[in-house]
């Protein structure tokens, strides 16, 4: 689906969470927010201090606070501007991960600042 951005986001993590299928993951706080973004948990792992997961990608261990990523998953966000048209590829916990198709850029952005344009025949 293509979408309009309607609000700039600029991304608060330079160095985001990459995992690959089968990670083991120290599973740590739920996101609690006024944006009701359910589902995003904290988590880090041996090599990274963390970033925010879906929790469905996450199969939580016997041990509460460790987990294995279910697929790859990138906790990049994209920095966008108002106007910037995007291409969006999967909507999760109110964030959609999208492709900027001037210049590649790919990253999470945040499903209240987009805005669906009308599919063309």
């Amino acid at each position: 689906m293509d979408y309009l951005v309607t609000a700039p986001h600029r991304s608060e993590y330079p160095k985001p969470l990459i995992l690959q299928k089968g990670d083991l993951l120290v599973v740590g706080e739920r996101y609690q927010g006024p944006e009701n973004w359910d589902n995003w948990i904290y988590c880090s792992t041996s090599t990274h201090a963390g970033g925010w997961v879906p929790e469905q990608i996450i199969e939580h261990l016997p041990d509460t606070h460790t987990g294995r990523a279910l697929e790859d998953y990138s906790a990049m966000e994209m920095d966008v501007n108002k106007g910037d048209l995007v291409q969006g590829d999967r909507l999760l916990n109110g964030w959609c991960w999208c492709l900027r198709p001037q210049d590649d850029a790919q990253g999470w952005v945040p499903m209240s600042h987009l805005s669906p344009l009308p599919s063309t025949p």
